[in-house]
């Protein structure tokens, strides 16, 4: 078991192709799962040893290795010996801060790309990288994580009369990208409801944990945004390709991941000037309410000022004051003050400004 460095800053150094973990470990264990398929047969099993794999290297059958945990260097090493992979290929594999890419070699295809899923229900994200390996009868994907991701494949390859056990490897490969590809789908459904949701908080009663939720989003968004881009690249790379490894009848199957990552990062920009859109509605609601309570303020100090000056100049110790000595002086002043704020009301009622 090799340590694991948190962060590729701490590689630097290292001589190229050096087999080190770097990322999370999320994972302490590996676990390697096989199915092997034709359209008569599948054998699906856990190996523990890499050296299980050499009985299925030389069947006319297709072999799909998934192994769920990058930590263990020693099953990725034996891996790359086994199927002479370049250990910078290996070094890539075991990197989980690769950018989406497609690298091609004499006799396998390397992709990289991020698996989005959501953690809750506040919009934050699980991001896992995932490397996959296309031989012509061998694919490869490595996780970082145990989880279910790819149960719909494996219930798919159940069906023996499915076009995913007549198919190749390449078509296999296929069926994992279109996987990863769709479930930003269900982020951008979530990401609907919220917005949605934040628009009517926004309307009705916008507060500080408003505007925590949209920044939180927008950070959100940006990584998404990182994550999904360069699909575009990287799909565009596997269409110009001339490699044997995918057949020409397959690339419409990859035309169409293509235009779902086009639709997704579309949507992505979308929601971007949606949540600018969310902010400045929270700015303008904030600002109105500040209005409306300085609008109170000032037409409460407009009345009360004029009343307040007329009381201090008859709160002032003249001797000689001709209302001083009038009976119905008080009776007299109270009247005026109450007829004039009425009429302030009046007149501010008539302009509209209460």
């Amino acid at each position: 078991m090799s340590d694991s460095l948190e962060n590729i800053s701490q590689k630097a150094g290292m001589p190229p192709g050096s087999l080190v973990h770097v990322g999370a470990v999320l994972e302490e264990e590996s676990r390697i799962s096989l199915i092997d398929f034709t359209q008569e047969d599948l054998v699906e099993k856990s190996i523990s040893s890499i050296d299980e794999l050499l009985e299925y290297k030389e069947r006319k059958s297709v072999t799909w290795v998934n192994v769920e945990g990058l930590s263990d260097v020693v099953h990725i090493e034996s891996i790359g010996r086994l199927f002479n992979i370049h250990p910078l290929i290996l070094e890539d594999i075991l990197n989980a801060h690769q950018r989406p890419k497609f690298e091609e070699a004499d006799n396998y295809l390397y992709i990289v790309l991020k698996s989005l899923s959501l953690k809750d229900e506040k919009f934050c994200i699980n991001y896992e990288q995932i490397s996959i390996l296309l031989f012509e009868n061998f694919v490869f994907t490595f996780k970082e994580r145990k989880d279910d991701l790819f149960l719909p494949l494996y219930k798919r390859l159940q069906n023996a009369r499915g076009r995913l056990r007549a198919e190749g490897s390449d078509y296999v490969t296929y069926a994992i990208l279109d996987l990863i590809v769709d479930m930003n789908f269900t982020l951008l459904d979530s990401l609907d409801v919220i917005t949605d949701s934040l628009e009517d908080e926004l309307l009705t009663n916008p507060a500080a944990d408003t505007l925590l939720q949209i920044q939180q989003i927008k950070r959100e968004l940006i990584y998404i945004r990182k994550s999904v881009s360069p699909l575009r690249e990287l799909l565009t790379a596997i269409l110009r390709s001339d490699t044997s490894l995918i057949e020409k009848k397959n690339h419409p199957y990859f035309r169409d991941i293509y235009d779902h990552s086009l639709h997704i990062t579309e949507e992505i920009e979308t929601y971007r000037d949606i949540l600018t859109g969310l902010l400045e509605i929270y700015i303008s609601s904030v600002s109105n309410k500040m209005n409306e309570i300085m609008k109170v303020l000032t037409v409460s100090a407009s009345i009360f000022i004029p009343l307040t000056f007329i009381a201090g100049v008859y709160g002032m110790n003249f001797k000689y004051m001709p209302e001083l000595s009038w009976r119905w002086a008080y009776p007299a002043l109270w009247a005026g003050f109450i007829l004039f704020s009425v009429l302030l009301l009046l007149y501010f009622k008539k302009k509209k400004w209460v």
